[in-house]
């Protein structure tokens, strides 16, 4: 993912609420949301390429989400950074103990920011930081950096989900998602890809030829523990290429 905003309100009657986008090259192949064949108890997205994913729940009430760190000067990963998604939501391991076996690994990934949560908790990881933190409840914002840097496109859509938690439909949440509006050059972050190209990552909603959003999803997850999920998938220029679903 490369924007993540979210609500985290533990005791109301709908604790988290999420809306996120998966920017990636539309050439890396993937499958949309849907229950895994080989682990029914997920239901998430599928990178083809490394076989991780990028946003997901699993039994017991398990969520996670994950975007990179944008550093173009980070050295190459020995390993895909999706498998940190896709081995919390496949296994059965207490939060705490899964991120205590992330933090010691975490030179293997290229930087990234991973979100675990369960019924209870909610857990934020920033891999350049030394230990992960217990997220007290409120409304964030994640993109490329981090928990809530004050990056224009992160700012503006915090403040858009703020707007529709009282009443927090899908449709309200991929709404926030699908604006292709870029930031002034002025409040541009400086990140090392120059101008063009931070100007092209600044909105919410990027399209392109070759690098966009290429999937928008939305999750609820109501007090009894239920959760409804809506994934939109794009492809170059900002084709809307399906939507998926799903009730647990």
């Amino acid at each position: 993912m490369c924007l993540i905003v979210f609500a985290w309100r533990p005791g109301h009657a709908q604790p988290l609420i999420v809306a996120a986008n998966r920017d990636e090259f539309y050439a890396r192949p993937s499958l949309p949301l849907a229950q895994w064949a080989d682990a029914p108890q997920v239901h998430a997205g599928r990178d083809l390429e490394a076989g991780g994913t990028w946003l997901g729940i699993g039994a017991n009430g398990r969520f996670a989400a994950l975007t990179n760190i944008r550093d173009p000067q980070q050295p190459a990963a020995r390993k895909s950074r999706g498998e940190l998604v896709a081995r919390f939501l496949t296994g059965n391991l207490a939060i705490d103990d899964y991120l205590a076996d992330i933090v010691a690994r975490s030179p293997e990934y290229a930087g990234f920011n991973l979100l675990l949560g369960n019924a209870n908790e909610l857990w934020h990881f920033h891999a350049r930081a030394s230990q992960p933190v217990m997220l007290e409840p409120g409304i964030y914002g994640l993109s490329n950096a981090g928990l809530d840097t004050p990056w224009p496109k992160l700012l503006k859509a915090r403040d858009a989900l703020t707007a529709v938690l009282d009443d927090p439909q899908p449709e309200r949440l991929l709404a926030i998602l699908n604006d292709a509006q870029t930031a002034p050059e002025a409040e541009l972050p400086d990140t090392g890809v120059g101008q063009a190209t931070e100007s092209l990552l600044s909105s919410v909603f990027i399209a392109s030829q070759s690098y966009g959003t290429r999937a928008s999803t939305a999750l609820i997850v109501q007090e009894d523990g239920s959760r409804r999920m809506v994934e939109r998938s794009f492809g170059p220029f900002g084709g809307h290429l399906g939507e998926v679903e799903i009730l647990v």
